[in-house]
């Protein structure tokens, strides 16, 4: 993927019954039960959807600067 960074674009609570198939493949996962042996961890109770999409580096420019203008001036 290279260099990059993760904005997240919303975080939801939501509850077992909507982790349904469907969010399970949309999400990367072969189904719900390969979804849940990643997900879950640590003693907490609480289910949150965050969708985010990935942004790349942007690209350093290499070489010469521009000048500053002058305003104001003719010469």
């Amino acid at each position: 993927m290279g260099k990059g960074s993760i904005e997240v674009d919303s975080i939801e609570p939501i509850g077992f019954p909507d982790i349904t198939p469907e969010l399970a493949r949309e999400s990367g996962f072969l189904g719900v039960l390969d979804l849940l042996k990643v997900a879950k961890h640590g003693r907490g109770d609480n289910i949150y959807l965050i969708r985010f999409h990935y942004v790349r580096a942007r690209a350093k420019q290499i070489g010469r600067r521009k000048s500053p203008r002058l305003r104001g001036s003719n010469t």
